[in-house]
């Protein structure tokens, strides 16, 4: 990545992050609602499997809608930091958690229960920012990119699916890397945007 990419990420980034935390809090728990029924509306919305959402943070979209809303035989999971790249573990509310490197918490499960990417069936990521074309920003670390990169081509499970409210999508296209996994659809409180469509038999 460039210097000059990386600055405009960067000055990106933090007028997204503005924007998103200058919402009032009704309007919050409004949108968090509506983006749950979109997500549940999806035509590839997950009836079964392994599927993992994120534990929001820094004004991100709450995913709690979402998760009580679940078919019985989805299993929610939430992310864990295993050396570089996400790893993902159920957890149900009540379940104990601990706070990762970033004070994200995480379940505390032992390493030999955690379950790969490729694992999981359907995925809700959060964003900062996001274009028409599907291309996400993230807060920099790499976590889901590195994590995903064997979605590359959009080809593979899991469907990716990120949550955000409407204000953070960008007019112009995102400046991507080599790296950046693209996502199959993003829900946010105003409309649904669909990138990939599914196979039809």
């Amino acid at each position: 990545m460039t210097v000059e990419l990386a600055a405009h990420r960067r000055h990106l980034r933090s007028q997204l992050r503005a924007r998103r935390h200058g919402l009032p809090a009704a309007e919050r728990i409004a949108a968090a609602e509506r983006i749950a029924e979109r997500l549940l509306a999806l035509p590839f919305a997950p009836s079964a499997g392994h599927v993992a959402g994120y534990w929001a943070m820094d004004g991100e979209i709450a995913l709690h809608a979402w998760q009580l809303q679940l078919p019985a035989d989805c299993t929610y999971c939430l992310p864990v930091i295993a050396g570089d790249r996400l790893a993902f573990a159920p957890w149900r509310p009540g379940d104990p958690l601990v706070s990762n490197r970033y004070g994200i918490p995480e379940p505390a499960v032992e390493p030999a229960f955690l379950l790969a990417a490729e694992e999981m069936a359907f995925v809700v990521l959060p964003l900062v920012g996001f274009d028409t074309g599907g291309e996400r920003l993230g807060m920099g670390g790499g976590w889901y990119d590195r994590s995903f990169a064997f979605r590359q081509d959009r080809s593979a499970p899991p469907w990716l699916v990120g949550a955000a409210f409407a204000l953070q999508q960008v007019d112009a296209p995102l400046d991507t890397a080599d790296w950046d996994v693209a996502l199959d659809a993003v829900c946010t409180e105003s409309r649904t945007h669909q990138f990939r469509r599914p196979k039809t038999p």
